[in-house]
């Protein structure tokens, strides 16, 4: 073989890759919007008549279900976030970070499903709507006042580690700095 035939197998074989890759990426966001329109056509509705079975119609447990829902599928995706971050840049963290952030995700899934039937726009959402406003009533707005309730908390959180960080730091510089000689005590009078 000569140097040019090597070459033009280099090139070639860099193009099929390249070309493969472009057809995955097509195929990729081909199945991914085909994905969207059927879930978005079935996932509100799914989810309002899940939570009709929840909450049966009473205000009550409507309530007391949006209250859960909105607290803990706000905060805990929120601390999950809050650890990726932490844990991003020790050894091995990236895949705990990563999965902290899978894990974040799917705990967030309820929310952003009810998020679908409020702000959506097609039928499905609209339908959603309705099945929410006859068999759960009172659950959006309570998922809502939870979702604000666990957001409140989370920034405390936040402000109560900024605080220990705070803390820690002065401890460090403290103990870095070399301890002030003391004066031997004054004896007799002057």
């Amino acid at each position: 073989m000569t140097t040019g035939e090597v070459q033009s197998s280099g090139q070639k074989s860099k193009a099929v890759i390249w070309r493969n890759r472009a057809i995955m990426v097509v195929a990729t966001v081909a199945v991914l919007v085909i994905a969207y329109f059927i879930l978005a056509s079935f996932i509100p509705r799914w989810w309002a008549q899940r939570l009709a079975n929840t909450v049966h119609g009473s205000f009550s447990s409507g309530i007391w279900w949006g209250l859960v829902y909105g607290i803990v599928f706000t905060l805990v995706p929120l601390l999950l976030v809050i650890f990726a971050v932490r844990v991003w840049k020790r050894k091995g963290g990236k895949f705990l970070a990563g999965a902290a952030a899978i894990i974040a995700l799917v705990c967030a899934l309820p929310n952003l499903m009810t998020l679908t039937i409020v702000l959506g726009g097609n039928n499905a959402a609209h339908a959603g709507e309705r099945i929410l406003d006859v068999d759960a009533p009172a659950f959006r707005g309570a998922c809502l006042v939870g979702a604000i309730i666990a957001a409140l908390l989370f920034v405390l959180v936040l402000v109560l580690m900024g605080k220990r960080g705070l803390n820690r730091h002065k401890a460090a510089k403290a103990a870095e700095r070399p301890a002030e000689p003391t004066a031997p005590p004054m004896t007799g009078d002057r």
